[in-house]
């Protein structure tokens, strides 16, 4: 069984904004982006493919295939009171409080990289057990962070480390339960 995690494609937004589940548009590449999101994956037709409801991610899915399963789990992180502010007007007391344990520290009305680490990986879990198939899912960096340190048994706070762009594939192979990395990821020391 092979897995493919697709980091969705640019989003159209002025650079220095919080932004996690808003439902953002999506830049004049997309066409292009995937086109080469297609290229870097096997397409077969029992290819299950899975998306995050959001339709910076939907939206590739759908150049994927035309069965979609989306799951909430999928989503970025919830950013609750800091979605769409720019990262400067944000509280600075909070955003310190929180950059310092990014990890465990919850957003004003959202939700840390913890809960997010623990719904993706329950969604992974719940893949793994009932497909024998090819599954692509289609989500956010966040997501894939959380799910790649879990695979790899790297810590969240050291999940940052593992560059990822927009459009990236990550294949991964499951073989008798467990899974594996075939992709080669950039990870910074």
């Amino acid at each position: 069984m092979e897995i493919y995690l697709i980091r969705h494609t640019t989003p159209r937004i002025e650079k220095g904004t919080c932004y996690g589940q808003a439902d953002l548009e999506l830049e004049e590449t997309f066409k292009q982006e995937a086109g080469d999101v297609l290229s870097r994956i096997t397409m077969s037709p029992d290819n299950l493919i899975y998306s995050s409801p959001l339709k910076r991610c939907y939206k590739l899915a759908e150049k994927i295939g035309s069965t979609i399963i989306t799951d909430k789990r999928l989503m970025e992180l919830n950013f609750g009171e800091w979605e769409l502010k720019n990262w400067d007007a944000i509280n600075k007391k909070e955003l310190d409080k929180w950059m310092t344990d990014f990890v465990d520290e919850i957003v004003p009305g959202g939700e840390s990289y913890t809960q997010l680490a623990s719904r993706s990986i329950s969604f992974l879990n719940e893949v793994m057990q009932k497909q024998d198939t090819n599954v692509i899912i289609v989500t956010h960096a966040g997501v894939i962070r959380a799910l790649l340190s879990h695979i790899l048994r790297i810590e969240l706070k050291d999940s940052f480390q593992i560059k990822l762009t927009y459009g990236d594939v990550i294949k991964l192979k499951k073989e008798e339960g467990n899974l594996t990395v075939v992709s080669k990821l950039s990870i910074r020391e």
